[in-house]
């Protein structure tokens, strides 16, 4: 399983209302124009490939959200880190990727600074604070595609289904088989789960969201000392 690969089967995620593939689906609302699945794709590609072969630990949340992978490609990462706009924390577009110039897809009308994730930012932010190089992590979801409510529009999350987090299985195994033997870390209960039910061996730590970013933070330095 080659990246090129990898990203031409994320074409493939689950039919049906309220899920959008940030690769493949165009959002005619909020995109800039219509390169933004190209442009996230190139944006994906670059992230992999400065990682694998060199990658320890991947870090696996639940799934993208609008504020993040959305619109940067990447899961767990927002526009707002690949313009530099958190480099004020410590986090700069380098941390995520240095072989292409990275772009915005989201309109500037919507976000003039690019969409922001919380969890992005803490996720990064820690990785980066503990002075770690950040090319032997990467951040992947157990459902890689976004789920939004279709009553709400694009611009909203919603919780993946059981059967849409079992459609995800196979992408996380191709995943693996790519980085070879890692440390995996699922971020979340929901994540945990998925990787009990996909068998794959994970530490799980507490999601940064809800007032969790402490405890993420203890746990996750925890989990990589191990």
């Amino acid at each position: 399983m080659d990246i090129e690969n990898f990203i031409l089967n994320l074409k493939h995620n689950p039919t049906g209302s309220g899920i959008f593939n940030p690769w493949y689906d165009s959002d005619p609302d909020n995109d800039c124009d219509h390169q933004g699945p190209q442009i996230r794709r190139l944006q994906l590609a670059a992230y992999l490939k400065e990682r694998i072969g060199r990658c320890r630990t991947v870090l696996v949340g639940e799934a993208i959200g609008y504020q993040g992978g959305h619109f940067s490609g990447i899961a767990m990462t927002s526009e707002r880190i690949l313009l530099g706009g958190q480099s004020h924390r410590g986090i700069s577009p380098q941390h995520v990727f240095r072989s292409i110039e990275p772009q915005r897809t989201s309109s500037s009308e919507i976000k003039p600074l690019g969409f922001s994730e919380p969890t992005a930012t803490i996720v990064w932010g820690n990785l980066v604070k503990a002075g770690l190089d950040t090319r032997q992590f990467i951040i992947w979801n157990a459902f890689p595609w976004h789920p939004y409510n279709s009553k709400k529009g694009f611009l909203s999350n919603r919780t993946p289904t059981d059967a849409e987090l079992k459609a995800g299985f196979g992408i996380l195994k191709q995943l693996f088989l790519m980085t070879g033997k890692v440390l995996v870390i699922a971020v979340g209960e929901k994540s945990k789960m998925v990787m009990q039910q996909a068998g794959i061996a994970a530490i799980k730590v507490r999601h940064p969201a809800n007032g969790g970013a402490s405890k993420f933070k203890m746990q996750f330095q925890k989990a990589i000392a191990s």
